[in-house]
C-alpha cells in the first residue's frame, strides 16, 4: 500500500489562493488515477478533482474554473491549485488514488483548509 502525505493547507481569506501538495511513497503507475477529496464538518467526503496518469482531469462542479489538479509522475506528486477560495471550501482535504476500483491508500490525516475573513 502506498503512503500519501498531504501538505499546504492553512487559513486564507475569501478570494485567496492555496496550493496543496501530495507526495507518494512509491512510484505512481499508469493505472493509478490520483485525486483530491474533501470533508467538511458533519458532511461526507466528496471528490474535488481527479487526474489520470495521462493527465485527463475531472472536477466537481463546485470547483470548476477555480481549482486545478496536476501531477508529476517522475516526482510522485499530485498538486491542487486552489484560487478564488470561498468559505464553503473549508474542509479537510485528502489525497488518494484508485486503481481498478480499489483505493491505493488508507485515508490519512489530510490537510486543513479554512477560508474565513
Amino acid at each position: 500500500q502506498v503512503q500519501l502525505v498531504e501538505s499546504g493547507g492553512g487559513l486564507v481569506q475569501p478570494g485567496g489562493s492555496l496550493r496543496l501538495s501530495c507526495v507518494a511513497s512509491r512510484s505512481i503507475f499508469s493505472g493509478d488515477t490520483m485525486g483530491w477529496y474533501r470533508q467538511a464538518p458533519g458532511k461526507q467526503r466528496d471528490m474535488v478533482a481527479t487526474i489520470t496518469y495521462s493527465h485527463y482531469t475531472n472536477y466537481a462542479d463546485s470547483v470548476k474554473g477555480r481549482f486545478t489538479i496536476s501531477r508529476d509522475n517522475a516526482k510522485n506528486t499530485v498538486n491542487l491549485q486552489m484560487n478564488s477560495l470561498q468559505p464553503e471550501d473549508t474542509a479537510v482535504y485528502y489525497c488518494n488514488g484508485r486503481r481498478a476500483g480499489t483505493w491505493l491508500s488508507s485515508w490519512g490525516q489530510g490537510t486543513q483548509v479554512t477560508v474565513s475573513s
